[in-house]
């Protein structure tokens, strides 16, 4: 990012970044900002433009590269996000038990309403409990209303349109506590996105898209539908795992990824989640160029072979486990350990489904197999353990 080197990125995000004002556009504002994080604003001001995209019909503008707070818990690395252009930050009402929300509410309360773009996700209940829990939300990040509202991740594409929880999100948004609504897809992403576009209801999706999909080609067919009709696409899961083995020892070329996206014009922003200074160092660095060169384009081409970490949520093993296991969750939560190295975003995802330490345990073999070559009862024992592992302890 010009010529600021990674000390001095690091040096800008703990001195003077949380007086960072933006403007409602999305660029650094005129107001003045003092030291070394004002000087490196006007510098990026000065030789950067930021790439931006139109949110469908929202009248939200954004910059392609956003920030997923999902597993962020320094407030610094988010005034150091808004304060690289980074004015969309997403959040979900169960991530990190709620800590997440009120970590967010704590920095936010700080800047303008109107300088950043925020969303939170409740998962799929009925009406009045989905209405009481965004009340929770709202309270954690000490807002009157987001900017934008998911139905989380429902497993049934039939949630998208329930009559209940539509009617709970058409509450939300007629009350002022949510100015557009959308819902958030994991895996069949096709059905989910065009489930949405048939209700008349949501104006965003949220899905994961990435260059690992064998059916990539049927997303990004469904994505340009939705946005024919109106609708935004927000792209998560980009970085397809972050590591291709359990032991981490191949990355995916996360840059590259996330450029490689992003050449679907269709994809307005990306929520890669961001935990260090140098992880946004190098995303924000998107914002600037989502040129592929040709070693990006190699190290994407000639990726291993396999499943790797990342779950396509296919549906091949779904009422294969004579126990009904979830097992694309339970894939997507031992993803959340191995690649992303967060065990206790997988254990609450795990917990919520009501998993035991050992699911598998009394069935001789396993009935449920895999395309891409999961181990699916290993990996299934392997992650379940975390259950009966208290939050405390995880990272």
């Amino acid at each position: 990012m010009g010529t600021v080197d990674r000390r001095g990125f690091l040096k800008t995000s703990a001195i003077g970044a949380s007086a960072a004002v933006l403007s409602s556009s999305g660029v650094f504002s005129s107001a003045p900002v003092a030291g070394i994080a004002g000087r490196w604003m006007r510098q990026q001001k000065k030789e950067k433009k930021l790439i931006t995209r139109w949110l469908g019909k929202t009248g939200i503008e954004l910059p392609v590269v956003s920030m997923g707070v999902m597993r962020a818990d320094n407030p610094e690395l988010v005034r150091t996000a808004l304060a690289a252009g980074m004015r969309h930050l997403d959040t979900a009402h169960g991530y990190m038990e709620g800590n997440n929300e009120s970590m967010l509410g704590e920095v936010l309360k700080d800047y303008p309403r109107d300088s950043f773009v925020i969303s939170t996700k409740v998962p799929p209940m009925d009406g009045k409990s989905f209405l009481e829990t965004l009340d929770v939300s709202l309270r954690r990040l000490r807002m009157d209303h987001v900017d934008i509202l998911y139905l989380h991740g429902p497993s049934d594409v039939s949630a998208v349109s329930d009559p209940g929880i539509l009617d709970a999100l058409r509450k939300a948004k007629s009350s002022g506590k949510a100015r557009h609504l959308g819902v958030s897809t994991h895996r069949n992403e096709p059905e989910f996105i065009r489930a949405a576009v048939l209700t008349g209801v949501y104006e965003v999706v949220l899905t994961s898209v990435n260059f690992r999909q064998d059916h990539y080609a049927e997303v990004r067919k469904a994505m340009a539908e939705a946005v024919a009709a109106g609708l935004g696409i927000i792209g998560m899961k980009t970085m397809a795992g972050g590591f291709y083995d359990r032991d981490r020892t191949k990355p995916v070329n996360c840059k590259a990824a996330l450029k490689w996206v992003l050449q679907d014009p269709n994809l307005t922003t990306t929520i890669p989640g961001m935990t260090t200074f140098e992880m946004l160092k190098e995303n924000a660095s998107v914002n600037e160029d989502i040129t592929l060169t040709d070693e990006e384009k190699a190290s994407l081409a000639f990726a291993p072979p396999g499943g790797g970490l990342y779950c396509q949520g296919c549906g091949h093993c779904d009422g294969a486990c004579p126990r009904h296991l979830p097992i694309p969750e339970i894939m997507r939560a031992y993803m959340y350990t191995y690649g992303y190295g967060a065990p206790r975003s997988a254990r609450s995802l795990l917990t919520g489904r009501s998993l035991t330490a050992d699911p598998c345990a009394g069935c001789p073999s396993c009935t449920a197999t895999c395309p891409k070559g999961f181990e699916i009862r290993e990996r299934i024992r392997d992650v379940s353990r975390l259950v009966e592992v208290p939050e405390e302890f995880l990272s």
